[in-house]
């Protein structure tokens, strides 16, 4: 089990999941329903069994690349703690069980599940075709808030659809930091990243350009439930300025010259992030 943990990084749900119950929590106060347990658990099942999906099918893809890169040759399938068929099957499983749990909520997220998995899985394949890579890692977790919202009302809406642009290109900026660290290894596998493409000190602004997006779609978002709910005031934009700070704050703590502090910027920031403005939204949204 703690291999399988480690394989799909768990811990990182975290980036999306306070997202994904926003979603969740706007469709109830949008459809004037009343609170469904038991729609939650599935909704919370569903974001498991994608994300278990997409992270051990990107393991599983990247196993030989992943073997030939001195940061990752320690990961499980080429360290031999999961063996190639075991990963395989674990993707095919989760796959399955994501598409059955869609079924138990509503047709809507039952009829668009196999669109959910060709972006949460074609992201595996882009970055052998395409810089922007990075984009498509973003829609896939930009998906959890608008579909854990149609769980609920069955329809689409303008302001789950801004919080989804947001975490579009919140997890695409954050991403292109993050591969700054595989930028020669990627050059010389003829990958693509954006750090390939435009080197260390573009990527970085192109990286706060996306974060800035991420900032003007949060703030319209936020701006928008307050006027339409009158429950969010003080707390979800005290979650918001939270949220902004700590974006700002990991363009600070990385330079060209220095990019020792990725990890802190990639796993504690933005989870710190999701976590904080994620609680406050809704705690003001409910209470």
């Amino acid at each position: 089990m703690k291999n399988y943990l480690s394989l799909i990084k768990f811990s990182h749900t975290v980036f999306a999941l306070p997202f994904a119950m926003i979603g969740f929590f706007l469709g109830f106060e949008t459809s004037g329903s009343s609170f469904q347990p038991l729609l939650l658990v599935l909704v919370i099942l569903c974001m498991v069994f994608a994300r278990s999906a997409a992270m051990a099918f990107n393991r599983w893809l990247d196993r030989d690349i992943d073997a030939s890169n001195p940061r990752t040759v320690v990961r499980e399938i080429p360290s031999g703690l999961v063996s190639e068929k075991a990963a395989f099957w674990f993707v095919i499983s989760n796959a399955t069980l994501f598409v059955i749990t869609t079924y138990f909520i509503n047709t809507i997220c039952f009829l668009l599940s196999p669109v959910a998995l060709l972006v949460i899985l074609g992201y595996s394949y882009t970055k052998r075709f395409t810089a922007f890579c990075h984009l498509v890692l973003g829609l896939g977790l930009a998906l959890a808030p608008v579909g854990a919202y149609l769980a609920v009302t069955g329809y689409f809406d303008i302001i789950p659809v801004l919080i989804g642009g947001s975490v579009l290109f919140w997890v695409a900026g954050f991403d292109v930091i993050y591969a700054l660290q595989d930028e020669g290894f990627d050059r010389s596998k003829e990958l693509h990243s954006i750090p390939v493409v435009f080197g260390t000190k573009n990527s970085m602004n192109l990286s706060s350009l996306m974060h800035f997006i991420s900032i003007c779609l949060i703030v319209s978002a936020v701006i928008l439930s307050s006027q339409s709910f009158e429950s969010i005031g003080l707390l979800g934009f005290i979650g918001l300025g939270l949220f902004i700070s700590l974006l700002i704050y990991q363009h600070i703590i990385i330079k060209p010259n220095d990019l020792s502090r990725i990890n802190l910027a990639f796993f504690t920031t933005n989870g710190v992030a999701s976590l904080i403005f994620g609680s406050l939204f809704i705690i003001d949204l409910l209470i």
